[in-house]
């Protein structure tokens, strides 16, 4: 294989040039890494618009009352929350420090939603005074703190109920959430999500307008969305027949796939859009139900494929007859997803584009696990200390996950387009490892 073979899962800027280069935003990445130094990740701004824009066309050329709000566990910047926001996103939250990045970011925040399965009465309190415009109630534990939150504030919150339908999206068991034996949400068939709808229309504190499911990620499949509004919807005209309960609002979640390898068929906006506002027309007609306004979540959809990981290579290790590992100076701390869910990347070296493979070389990180290997037994030309080797696909879930495992800092990270780089996030300093202790 050569690195001109995996432009496709690379930014939608991305291009090699006539000496074999990889360029991202009209920057050399070369070029990047020497400025800004490495592990480093650049995020390309067009394929953020464009994948945004991409999706809101999709759903509202569909279903007219669709709010896109991105899902910030994928990757929150104040930068990036900016970005997004310019092009008409809301931002789905699941802690107070990613409300903390909304309101550092100076956002509207009608369209944040809030979930999580065990949010405090201090979150939930920040959540209140913030603003945001709905909570999303995940458990009954939850539905109470709330209500006495609201009470100290002499306050009224709008609130979605997450259901679980009990669907298997058929994806990774540690990424799957809308099955019963989950941790998130109030299943439908043990009669917990009822209790919750009957509890909150009690409420003259909680403002019910809505139910939200979340089938895990990422999903390829569109049968699963299919299956679980059927079952939202049932649960909602039950709740309406037997409570007086009118959906106003309804979510589906997000989970949408990203092409990580260039052998990943993921489906385009247009044909999750396609069954989701067609299911849920459809099935609000047959059931005498009113057309609710819909949210969906995309967050991996969205940043995946506009961000890329850029690393030295140092030591080099030959097993004879084993393999060979390529050690960089990144690795599980920067990106846990290989060591976490087995998840597989696509490789290339930044300045050999072009070149053919010679043999399979083990992409290892830095950090002291055995279990840290970027990328296994993966084709690539000649592998020399100091070469650059770049991971696309990178832009959800690594940095976010990152950690300062064996005191590592973090990544620097930019933002590329028009031939011009601008810093997202600086390089963190061993000064700021050591700026929380307390000596």
């Amino acid at each position: 294989m050569r690195g001109l073979d995996t432009l496709p899962v690379f930014p939608m800027s991305a291009f090699v040039n006539d000496g074999g280069r990889l360029s991202i935003g009209g920057n050399d990445v070369a070029e990047l890494a020497r400025v800004h130094g490495t592990p480093l990740y650049v995020y390309d701004e067009e394929t953020l618009r464009t994948t945004a824009r991409a999706f809101r066309s999709a759903f509202q050329s569909r279903y007219r009352r669709t709010t896109v709000v991105y899902a910030c566990k994928a990757f929150a910047n104040v930068g990036l929350v900016r970005l997004l926001a310019e092009e008409g996103l809301g931002f789905d939250v699941v802690s107070g420090g990613e409300i903390a990045v909304i309101e550092a970011a100076d956002v509207g925040r009608n369209d944040v939603y809030f979930h999580g399965n065990n949010k405090s009465a201090e979150e939930l309190e920040y959540a209140t005074r913030s603003g945001v415009g709905r909570i999303v109630v995940d458990n009954l534990h939850e539905l109470d703190l709330l209500e006495g939150v609201l009470h100290r504030l002499d306050a009224r919150q709008d609130v979605l109920i997450r259901i679980t339908p009990g669907v298997d999206p058929h994806t990774h068991a540690h990424t799957t959430t809308g099955l019963l034996d989950s941790k998130f949400g109030l299943p439908v068939t043990t009669g917990q999500a009822e209790e919750v709808v009957a509890r909150a229309l009690r409420s003259t504190r909680i403002n019910l307008i809505g139910l939200h499911f979340h089938l895990g990620s990422p999903i390829f499949e569109r049968e699963p969305y299919r299956d679980a509004i059927g079952i939202a919807l049932d649960f909602a005209a039950d709740m309406k027949a037997k409570y007086g309960f009118i959906m106003r609002e309804f979510s589906p979640g997000g989970g949408f796939a990203a092409r990580y390898l260039i052998t990943d068929d993921a489906p385009a906006p247009d044909a999750y859009a396609e069954v989701i506002c067609r299911t849920l027309e459809d099935g609000c007609l047959r059931r005498g139900l009113e057309l609710p306004a819909m949210t969906i979540e995309p967050g991996r959809a969205i940043v995946a494929r506009a961000g890329v990981a850029v690393y030295t290579v140092g030591a080099i290790k030959e097993v004879p007859g084993v393999r060979t590992y390529v050690a960089v100076d990144g690795g599980m701390g920067d990106n846990i997803r290989p060591a976490l869910y087995g998840s597989r990347y696509e490789a290339a070296l930044v300045t050999r584009m072009a070149e053919s493979s010679v043999g399979p070389v083990t992409v290892a990180g830095k950090y002291c696990e055995s279990g840290d290997i970027l990328v296994r037994d993966y084709d690539l030309p000649q592998v020399r200390s100091g070469d650059l080797i770049a991971l696309p696909a990178a832009g959800a879930y690594c940095l976010a996950m990152s950690s300062h495992y064996n005191a590592n800092p973090n990544p620097e990270v930019v933002l590329v387009g028009d031939g011009s780089a601008r810093l997202l996030r600086r390089r963190e300093t061993y000064r700021d490892l050591l700026a929380a202790d307390v000596v």
